[in-house]
């Protein structure tokens, strides 16, 4: 698309024959920013007549419409790139170690809840910075790239993705990954493997949603003393917050702040019976702000209040 100094926006789609360039179709409107007394159509209107001049003209075999998308795929690459270099001047890398801890949870995260973008924009920072910091040594690149599309099929498999189309898919591009010998096609490698991945997830029925359960659980469990609220913990579930809402009340029945009461409360009870920690401390180190509000919600799951419930159990009162 191009804004000519007669005040007009134009686009154009190249006529092609398979890969050789023969001509264009070219259409053209008034710029919309540009005032003027007859209807103009609207940057939107604009952009679909665009994308619909290219489909008349892919559907009349006139654009290599995969050659064109392969263009495009690539063009978006370059651009990725760009903004992973810039992002990587902030991050201060100093080994290929750095790389992978720094980078491999937030991607990890990305893959299980099915983020592509982020999962690409992390994939871009990870070869930038493996490039800027093995490229004297292709073939160590070639075995970081590869363990890297390992970690992302397991994480794959923990999400949901089917194993034996995972392990068919990288069994046929490992030998690929062997004759690539530049940095663009590694770059198109890795990325492609990253949208297999994504759509073996995408794919697979047999969702394990009861492994981000438990993981989300697990981490519950470990941190309960802790502020914790919905949102973080379904991050460590790799789900977003009203589907992690919704799992939760399917599976136990009650909400999430419910279940994090009555784990906290189970907890207390345990402690109340298998230590001689003072009720307060109990409190605190089981999530509760205050030794009243604790005594109000125990009091309330259990029908007695915490000095009760002990001395019930202790067989002193």
């Amino acid at each position: 698309m191009l804004l000519c100094r007669h005040g007009m926006i134009l686009w154009a789609v190249p006529v092609m024959h398979n890969a050789l360039l023969l001509g264009g179709l070219v259409s053209m409107a008034p710029d919309p920013s540009i005032a003027l007394e007859r209807p103009v159509l609207t940057p939107a209107q604009i952009r679909q007549a665009a994308l619909d001049l290219l489909a008349k003209a892919e559907d009349a075999n006139l654009a290599n419409g995969a050659l064109l998308e392969l263009r495009r795929q690539a063009a978006r690459r370059e651009s990725q790139r760009a903004e992973a270099i810039h992002a990587l001047k902030d991050r201060g890398y100093h080994s290929l170690r750095d790389v992978y801890i720094v980078e491999e949870p937030a991607l990890i995260s990305a893959i299980k809840r099915g983020d592509r973008p982020a999962a690409r924009e992390i994939i871009n920072r990870v070869l930038v910075g493996v490039y800027f910091l093995g490229r004297e040594r292709p073939e160590l690149l070639k075995s970081l790239v590869l363990e890297l599309v390992v970690m992302m099929s397991r994480s794959a498999v923990e999400a949901g993705g089917d194993p034996g189309t995972l392990l068919g898919a990288n069994y046929s591009s490992f030998a690929t990954l062997a004759r690539i010998e530049g940095e663009e096609e590694l770059c198109a490698w890795l990325v492609g493997m990253l949208e297999r991945i994504m759509d073996a997830i995408h794919t697979h029925h047999g969702y394990p949603i009861s492994v981000m359960l438990g993981a989300a659980v697990q981490h519950m469990e470990q941190h309960l003393g802790e502020d914790l609220s919905r949102d973080d913990v379904a991050r460590v579930a790799c789900l977003s917050p009203a589907h992690f809402s919704r799992v939760v009340k399917h599976t136990f029945g009650q909400s999430f702040t419910d279940l994090l009461t009555q784990m906290r409360v189970d907890r207390a009870r345990e402690m109340l019976v298998l230590s001689e920690h003072s009720i307060i401390r109990i409190a605190l180190e089981c999530g509760f702000s205050d030794q009243s509000y604790f005594t109000k919600v125990f009091k309330k799951l259990t029908g007695q209040t915490p000095g009760e419930y002990r001395r019930a159990r202790q067989g002193t009162g």
